[in-house]
């Protein structure tokens, strides 16, 4: 989301000419209020397709944890009702209503129709806003059909309606309350949003995502297109008292754990709260999510760079006075340190700087001290009170420095031989002609036979194809050196051109040297192709994430079935569609009507599989996306663990929210 710094004025970049076709102060264009909202909504709230719609609750919710973080609110609800408008409601002081002198309006008609107005600007009102940029509810109110707020204070029910951010009447009061709160109820324009269904679990997961970062506040969401078995709505309540030594707990939930309880610290350094939260595993990735003022900082920032150095200085301090490094024959790296370990930093921060490509890097210098010191003296606490667990986690150090020097040198031997030194490419690969990365494209197939189709199926001027051997290698659970020496991952790293390691950062992806912009998973619609693409989605994961990040990772969806009655034929992704299709081709008799299931992608022609799934005129991709990098990292870490249960009770849950992208 890119902050606007201009509340009712934006110019028209397009270069109108007048009659002479000049270009002057004619052509420049003024939009009064929100109308630069709706003309550029990707601006304020990043995207009108998914993320954008489910930012919309968000920017609500964040208005009541306001009121929570300043001490004034305990319960926060979100409904999503039968038409997609969701209604959040609050027990907080409830927004101001009374009339503005300058504006001559309510303070609640200000807030609702202007950008850049509300208590966040106030430093006596919030001390810390969870509002990235502070456009918040009224960006929410221009994108929408119809926005209903009821406020509860000072004895009396506010009410005021809007439509497309424009107030439908003036602030009337409908009734008498000893209650405070705030009610925002909203439809989203379907005119804006691509998307216009709103999704219960990215919610959940926000939510659940809050109850931690915000402990002591029940935050409660009911889904009322849908009821359970016992004929009720589909809900859940989140509620933390633990905070994030439960957060870190529930990430970790199926890994197995190195040191029995989190490593945790809650204190105010030079003003400012930090709190965190650690725990060891067994496994061998390096999970930090940092927050501020509940904005998930993705990008990292000084707060980050503040948990390393202190993490890296304690804990080698420590590892040198015991005498544990001795015999190490090579440098332990900070990344030696991090390895198998999962941690939330969350720091308050009464003005945050923002920078990055998607302004969520904090920027502000005094932060790195603050959590330098909280993290330095709780690791410098811990490790002298508890010399059993601090000698598991050195142990653990030393093996991830040897596995990180095997590593290097697979990682060496893999670059010797690929694309970043001039050499041939992987011997499966049918490579494109075209040699602009933005315009190629590489489908990753299960198997030879079907790698076969696809290749004859293919564009060759901008679709390559690389035929991938079996199931690649479950990279949860391998430590990095095996993964370089697999096959199947020296091909994919090989034919994408890229690799970790810059000479400026050992875990970062060269991404500028990718040689397709949009990589296709294409695999088998079955369960043994679900789990093969599963593994593919799990190593770009854990060591491509910024292919997914960059939105460069999409999974083809082959059609399940073919409905064919003579030269008429359709091909359905669904069993509704089956169904429908059979209808429609069965009009002169259902008898002759033939239905093909597709259990493999091999069971197509190349020109079936060119129709269906390869045409980017006709085909259905889905494009992966990571909506929450915590969430993201808990779910791999159950599909890919050795705990079936969760998994199954997972997939059972999830299944009907897996979507097709045209």
């Amino acid at each position: 989301m890119t902050e606007k710094a201009s509340q009712i004025e934006e110019v028209d970049t397009t270069k109108q000419k007048g009659d002479n076709g000049e270009y002057s102060a004619d052509s420049i264009t003024v939009l009064e209020g929100l109308e630069a909202v709706r003309l550029r909504p990707a601006m304020y709230i990043g995207d009108t397709g998914l993320r954008g719609l489910h930012h919309l609750v968000y920017e609500v919710v964040d208005n009541s944890i306001d009121e929570a973080l300043a001490g004034y609110c305990k319960n926060i609800n979100v409904f999503i009702h039968t038409d997609n408008s969701i209604t959040v409601t609050d027990d907080g002081r409830g927004i101001p209503t009374g009339i503005m002198k300058k504006e001559n309006k309510s303070a609640l008609e200000i807030v609702m129709t202007v950008l850049h107005a509300g208590g966040k600007f106030n430093k006596d009102t919030y001390k810390v806003s969870g509002g990235l940029h502070g456009v918040g509810v009224s960006c929410v109110n221009a994108l929408s059909i119809h926005v209903k707020t009821i406020v509860q204070r000072e004895g009396k029910i506010f009410c005021q309606e809007y439509s497309k951010g424009k107030p439908l009447y003036d602030v009337k009061v409908i009734g008498e309350s000893d209650k405070t709160g705030t009610s925002q109820t909203f439809l989203p324009d379907n005119t804006i949003f691509t998307e216009s269904v709103y999704r219960y679990d990215i919610l959940t997961a926000r939510l659940r995502e809050l109850a931690y970062l915000n402990k002591g506040v029940r935050l409660n969401i009911t889904d009322e297109r849908e009821k359970n078995e016992k004929e009720e709505f589909i809900s859940d309540t989140f509620y933390s008292e633990g905070g994030l030594r439960e957060f870190v707990e529930y990430l970790d939930a199926n890994r197995e754990r190195l040191i029995p309880e989190p490593i945790y610290v809650e204190s105010e350094k030079y003003g400012m709260p930090v709190e965190v939260s650690m725990l060891y595993n067994t496994s061998f990735n390096e999970n930090l999510h940092s927050y501020v003022n509940n904005i998930n900082t993705h990008e990292g920032g000084t707060h980050l760079a503040g948990f390393r150095r202190a993490l890296t200085r304690t804990l080698k301090t420590y590892a040198d006075k015991s005498g544990m490094l001795s015999k190490l024959k090579f440098e332990i790296d900070g990344d030696d340190f991090r390895e198998g370990l999962t941690a939330v930093i969350s720091v308050k921060v009464a003005e945050p700087q923002f920078e990055g490509q998607t302004k969520t890097k904090l920027g502000n210098k005094e932060v790195i001290g603050a959590v330098d010191t909280a993290v330095g003296e709780m690791l410098t606490n811990y490790l002298e009170e508890h010399p059993k667990e601090a000698r598991i986690i050195i142990d653990k150090v030393i093996l991830a420095a040897t596995a990180r020097f095997a590593a290097r040198k697979a990682r060496e031997m893999v670059q010797r031989k690929g694309a970043l030194t001039g050499g041939g490419l992987p011997g499966k690969l049918a490579d494109c002609s075209e040699k602009d990365p933005g315009a190629c494209e590489i489908f990753l197939v299960e198997g030879d036979s079907a790698g076969g189709t696809a290749k004859q199926g293919r564009n060759r001027a901008f679709q390559a194809v690389l035929p991938l051997r079996g199931k690649i290698l479950n990279v949860e659970k391998a430590m990095e050196h095996k993964i370089y020496e697999n096959e199947e991952i020296k091909n994919i790293y090989t034919a994408l051109g890229v690799f970790k390691g810059t000479q400026e950062d050992q875990k970062a992806l060269n991404i500028e040297k990718l040689r397709y912009h949009k990589i296709i998973i294409m695999c088998d619609a079955d369960v043994d192709g679900s789990h093969i693409t599963t593994l593919i989605l799990t190593f770009f994961f854990r060591y491509m994430k910024e292919l997914i990040e960059n939105g460069h990772i999409y999974i083809a969806t082959p059609p399940l079935y073919l409905v064919k009655k003579g030269k008429d034929q359709r091909y359905a992704w669904t069993e509704e569609e089956r169904d429908n299709a059979i209808k429609e081709i069965g009009k002169n008799g259902k008898d002759n009507v033939g239905v093909q299931r597709y259990k493999g992608l091999g069971e197509m022609n190349a020109e079936q599989l060119w129709e269906t799934t390869i045409n980017p005129e006709s085909r259905k991709l889905r494009k992966v996306t990571i909506e929450s990098a915590a969430e993201a990292d808990r779910i791999f870490s159950m599909l890919m663990g050795d705990d079936v249960l969760p998994r199954r009770e997972f997939i059972e849950k999830n299944a009907r929210y897996a979507k097709i992208d045209a």
